[in-house]
């Protein structure tokens, strides 16, 4: 009897086991591979001014976190963890692999904060899983990776990257028509400061600041919004009441991608490939496995 059990036994292995057999035989082993490139770690300056090392993943999400509302679409994260992804392997690749990275990113106490302890893991992992769906994914641009600004709310368009930088080393960074994003609500702010002698001298195409003159000094457009905290880089100076009225359109320095109209891409159905193709046109999808990197 337990030998004949032991048949049985046999036969029903065989029989579970045959088709695998087969395809293995016809089509060779199926296996699925990843590079896991995004595990790895890497050296980071924290706000304190400590450096610690960290796995990319790790980084890289607390930079998403502090840059992008996670109540964005989940293609529009997807698109956003592209191009943060790209900027740390260009700044790993361009300074070596002991370079120490110091963008600001949110800790997991910060998070907390920004979110409120009950969603925190809700949202953790939404911005968890547009890193996973594009784990390892760059922006090239023939062999080098792109370089990939991105802001919160363009004027009406984008900037072009050679206005912009001065450079024609980025012919990918062009002006780009953002319609909707002059329907945002941030879309125009007034801030009054202390009055000054100070006028704006050009603008670029797109309608942005490049120089302002202040006294007998020129300094340029993004010089002028950082040293007085405006939203953005296109504004206009006016005399009102002995004080000074600055009046913006747009947050951010308008180069890249706008994350508002690729949010409103994503409501419409459009994935993460199509929103980086509109505003990197040129530019190619590819793993980062694919480049010969060291972290180590």
């Amino acid at each position: 009897m337990r030998q004949r059990l032991k048949q049985w036994g046999c036969y029903l292995i065989i029989i579970i086991l045959l088709p695998y057999v087969v395809t293995v035989f016809l089509n060779g082993p199926s296996i699925t591979a990843t590079s896991h490139v995004d595990s790895t770690y890497v050296k980071v300056k924290t706000a304190s001014g400590e450096e610690v090392k960290m796995p990319i993943e790790e980084y890289c999400i607390g930079i998403l976190a502090r840059e992008i509302p996670v109540s964005y679409k989940a293609e529009a994260l997807k698109a956003q963890a592209v191009l943060v992804r790209t900027d740390v392997y260009k700044k790993i690749k361009e300074a070596g692999s002991d370079t120490v990275l110091s963008d600001e990113f949110w800790t997991t106490k910060q998070m907390e904060d920004a979110w409120g302890v009950s969603k925190y893991s809700k949202y953790y992992d939404r911005l968890k899983r547009a890193w996973n769906e594009t784990e390892g994914q760059v922006l090239m641009y023939g062999e080098n990776l792109a370089v990939t600004p991105f802001f919160r709310i363009s004027n009406g368009s984008t900037r072009d990257g050679k206005e912009a930088l001065g450079s024609e080393d980025y012919p990918y960074l062009k002006i780009v028509d953002c319609p909707l994003d002059i329907e945002a609500e941030e879309q125009i702010q007034t801030v009054t400061i202390e009055d000054m002698d100070a006028e704006v001298t050009a603008f670029d195409t797109a309608g942005y600041v490049t120089s302002v003159r202040v006294g007998q000094e020129n300094i340029s457009g993004e010089e002028f919004r950082t040293t007085y905290g405006l939203a953005s880089g296109c504004f206009t100076l006016q005399k009102y009441n002995g004080k000074l009225r600055i009046t913006t359109r747009g947050v951010g320095h308008g180069l890249g991608m706008s994350q508002y109209t690729a949010n409103e891409m994503a409501k419409k159905g459009k994935d993460y490939k199509e929103i980086l193709q509109k505003f990197f046109e040129g530019t190619e999808l590819k793993e980062v496995a694919e480049i010969l990197i060291d972290t180590e």
